[in-house]
């Protein structure tokens, strides 16, 4: 029987709601209910097994190659460099409610970490989602790619992965690239993105740390070295491929060591 005081309905809910208002109406219900002791995480719960996000019928998921360039010289030129993000922000709600409905043999503070990181990702959402508005432009307008969705299913099965892979690679290089991104809207003018791209930046570094925090939990647990488990998994997952430059200060409050940036300044590609 499913009850809807558990924790792990709740994040089904939300993951599978295809309303994007409707998904941000219930991970806010579920961090209110949470925080207020209403909601129990019994892991005995039966749920139907899902890799499957809810998602709107718009934008149109197609490759990364076949996305059009984004160049801010126009109005909508700017609509669609800030519906890619709106893009990535919708898909951090799911990542992060998925990490709570998958994975349900983790402490309590597991779930506060990613439950509070899937309402400010519907926070970011929303922000962003308004400023496609006030420039006359809506969620679903453009095409997407569903390439951060697509790193949810290939660390389903693992927890240590998913931590690896999304908040401390995914994540961790929105950190790097948001500050140029942040100076091209400056360039144009637009503040109110740069507003908004300042406060996505501030609550992201809070998220990386959330994934290192429970990536070197759970290499203590397995007996595994943080550092070469995840320089191993780069490689294996990723084959060693790293972007730069990185955003080092960033990067440090959000729990990279001084020797893990050092190795992936020498991988840049």
């Amino acid at each position: 029987m499913v009850f809807m005081n558990n924790l792990f309905e709740n994040a089904y809910q939300a993951l599978r709601a295809p309303d994007v208002d409707q998904k941000i109406t219930l991970v806010r219900q579920m961090q209110s209910d949470w925080q207020a002791d209403k909601l129990i995480a019994d892991p005995e719960i039966e749920l139907p097994y899902t890799n499957k996000a809810g998602h709107p019928d718009k934008p149109d998921l197609v490759a990364p190659r076949n996305l059009p360039k984004r160049r801010l010289g126009s109005i909508q030129g700017q609509a669609a460099m800030i519906h890619a993000i709106a893009h990535i922000e919708f898909n951090a709600i799911n990542l992060a409610v998925d990490a709570v409905y998958r994975f349900r043999d983790m402490p309590r503070d597991f779930y506060s970490d990613w439950i509070q990181v899937a309402a400010e990702e519907a926070y970011h959402f929303s922000l962003v989602s308004e400023r496609l508005q006030q420039l006359g432009y809506a969620y679903g307008d453009f095409p997407a790619h569903n390439g951060l969705w697509d790193l949810a299913q290939i660390t389903a099965d693992d927890l240590l992965v998913r931590m690896a892979l999304v908040p401390r690679v995914m994540e961790a290089r929105g950190l790097d690239v948001t500050p140029d991104i942040m100076l091209k809207f400056k360039r144009i003018g637009d503040q109110a993105t740069v507003d908004v791209l300042q406060v996505i930046l501030d609550e992201e570094i809070g998220h990386v740390q959330a994934g290192t925090r429970w990536f070197h939990y759970l290499c203590a647990q397995r007996g595994l070295e943080p550092e070469s488990t995840y320089f191993n998994l780069l490689e294996e997952h990723l084959k060693g491929s790293v972007s730069c430059p990185l955003h080092v200060p960033a990067r440090l409050e959000a729990g990279f060591s001084e020797s893990e940036l050092e190795r992936l300044e020498a991988m840049c590609k």
